[in-house]
């Protein structure tokens, strides 16, 4: 790992996108905050000691363009690439599975797994052309990429396929140093989450953050593959 270490966070607005991207610059990296508001990413920037260090990105990762242009500002700014956090997501209303419009579905797959692609092949080709080469890509799985909640269909399918392309990546990159990781995290207490906050068990965010973080710092001789990071007495692992 070089000195300098940058980082791209997708989602960096809020919820675990804004946890990571904290926990990444308070940890001394250069980061490149990637969203579609540029008011939430500049609030991150400003919670943050190291605004210096913050390079506000406003993006739609939907939309090829957008995503080039991200990559290559922070190639500009910045000069190499160390991490990419993968963690822009969202999911589609729970409804039966034959109810749901197929627009909606096409929407979710675009963001949560053609997106996530589109970026991790623009952080390859920086990692595998700088010196020294290499880097970390993680992936913002979910307990969704292993055990579905009922009417989430569109949600489930694409976490489970992010698996696959997290394989994917670390079979792929292990000849030139680019590691594949995924986190699959459980009720951290987000805006997103907090209509749950009354029925489930909930963490707090910044455990999430800080677990992102304790991936990203590791040496790229050593991976943590798959991490699942959850509220303890959440309903996951077993019945009751």
């Amino acid at each position: 790992m070089t000195e300098k270490r940058v980082a791209i966070v997708t989602g960096a607005g809020s919820g675990i996108g804004k946890s990571a991207a904290l926990a990444l610059l308070k940890d001394g990296y250069y980061v490149g905050l990637v969203g579609r508001r540029q008011d939430m990413l500049e609030k991150t920037a400003a919670e943050s000691a190291a605004q210096d260090r913050a390079l506000v990105l406003v993006a739609d990762i939907t939309r090829d363009a957008d995503v080039e242009k991200v990559f290559s500002e922070v190639k500009r700014t910045f000069g190499r690439l160390d991490v990419l956090f993968n963690n822009a997501g969202m999911g589609a209303p729970a409804v039966p599975m034959e109810d749901l419009p197929i627009e909606k579905f096409r929407e979710v797959v675009n963001i949560n797994l053609v997106a996530m692609f589109l970026c991790t092949q623009h952080a390859i080709r920086i990692m595998k052309a700088q010196e020294p080469k290499g880097g970390r890509i993680i992936n913002n799985g979910s307990l969704s990429a292993h055990a579905p909640r009922p009417m989430s269909v569109a949600y489930t399918a694409t976490k489970h396929a992010v698996t696959g392309l997290t394989k994917s990546i670390s079979l792929d990159g292990r000849k030139d140093d680019i590691v594949g990781s995924q986190i699959d995290i459980g009720n951290a207490l987000t805006e997103l989450a907090a209509g749950m906050s009354t029925t489930e068990p909930m963490m707090d965010v910044t455990h999430a953050g800080d677990a992102v973080l304790h991936m990203a710092k590791l040496p790229l001789d050593v991976n943590v593959q798959f991490m699942t990071i959850m509220a303890t007495k959440m309903p996951f692992v077993g019945r009751g």
